[in-house]
């Protein structure tokens, strides 16, 4: 019998959800998503190192000798985000996802701006438009951005999407793609309904993105959606037929050993019933979303969830560009970590105060207690840095 990953692959396309470029040839996916915690996982592994101080001598190749630590570290986050992405497009033959900034989130101009900053970067390197996704947060001032760039032509992914108003809101805009996060729906509902566990049928993040299957296609939308942040394979088996699905290397590789007949649950031709096709403005969608507590919530953690990942990732670009040209460089960064993840305030960091990914605790948690200190991070991001 045929494995659940080659069923799978014969009715959905499936996306890998990682920045690891190994994983990526082990599971030979369409298409690859990366976003900034799994761009700072795949930072950690050592022989990653040469891209990225490609990425920050490409920066400061840029901006000149003179520019500042902060102005190449800047500079490089983007590098270092469309290197990746050029490496996973040797790889794979569909399109690439790249993050703009989470902490531009709120903001259309700064959005567009580095959008088309990073499409632009890909053309540098001869790759086209139709080979990359911008990813952009669900936001209001996001898909507006998104509705602006598609008509320049330049595709995008609406990520961190958790309600049906942000999904009719980004197919009237007319984006080519959305992520709505179904583990992330779920694990709302077990802390919050004091439910263990959920039948795949039965799982809030499966029933939010068969809702919105649906009605996309029931009402001719064009914009694909990509189920995205799996806990288990049942909510993958539950969601076959889906226009995408970006899933794990662990949840891959799990379908990859696993033989069972798969049925496809969605169909683009003959969708399951919807409700009427409603017009979003600004006010339909903030209705929508101050309605929806467990959207409202979960967005605004995802996005500080990203920033923060991109902030850790900046102290680690900023030392190694130290040690690249022999300098010294933002020695008070780790104690600011430290000092943001901390919040109580009691001198350590566990896993429910650290904002960034678990990959990256668990990278920097080198005696596995559950609990930071200060001596972590600087062993961790390999800053030989002395606090004042």
């Amino acid at each position: 019998m045929a494995t659940l990953l080659e069923q799978l692959s014969s009715m959905t396309v499936v996306v890998a959800d990682t920045g690891d470029l190994e994983a990526i040839r082990t599971f030979k996916p369409r298409d690859a998503t990366t976003n900034p915690s799994l761009i700072l996982a795949a930072a950690q592994i050592p022989s990653y190192q040469t891209l990225i101080d490609e990425a920050l001598k490409l920066s400061r190749d840029r901006i000149g000798l003179g520019a500042a630590v902060e102005e190449v570290v800047d500079e490089a986050l983007d590098e270092i985000c469309v290197i990746f992405g050029k490496e996973i497009l040797k790889i794979i033959p569909g399109r690439v996802s790249t993050e703009v900034d989470a902490r531009l989130s709120y903001d259309i101009d700064a959005t567009i701006a580095k959008a088309r900053k990073i499409i632009a970067l890909y053309n540098e390197a001869g790759i086209s438009n139709d080979r990359v996704l911008i990813k952009i947060a669900s936001t209001w001032e996001g898909i507006k951005a998104a509705e602006v760039l598609e008509k320049e032509g330049i595709h995008c992914n609406l990520t961190l999407l958790f309600g049906f108003g942000q999904a009719a809101a980004c197919a009237e805009a007319g984006v080519t793609l959305i992520s709505p996060f179904v583990g992330r729906i779920l694990d709302w509902y077990k802390a919050n309904n004091g439910k263990e566990s959920y039948l795949g049928y039965e799982d809030p993040g499966v029933l939010s993105v068969t809702r919105i299957f649906n009605y996309f296609k029931t009402h001719g939308y064009s914009t694909e959606v990509m189920g995205a942040s799996f806990r288990n394979i049942d909510e993958i088996v539950e969601l076959a037929g889906c226009d995408l699905l970006t899933i794990s290397p662990k949840l891959l590789d799990q379908l990859g050993k696993t033989e069972s007949s798969l049925n496809k649950k969605l169909d683009s031709l003959n969708p399951g019933s919807s409700e009427e096709k409603i017009e979003i403005d600004r006010i339909k969608f903030e209705s929508f979303m101050s309605e929806d507590t467990m959207a409202r919530e979960k967005l605004d953690e995802g996005i500080r969830g990203f920033s923060k990942a991109i902030e850790t990732l900046e102290a680690q670009l900023a030392h190694r560009l130290a040690v690249i040209e022999g300098g010294s460089a933002f020695t008070h960064v780790v104690h600011e970590i430290f000092m943001l993840n901390d919040l109580d305030g009691d001198g350590c960091i566990t896993r429910e105060e650290w904002l960034g990914s678990d990959a990256v605790f668990d990278a920097l948690d080198h005696d596995h207690d559950g609990r930071l200190l200060q001596d972590d991070l600087f062993s961790g991001l390999g800053a030989a840095l002395a606090l004042s």
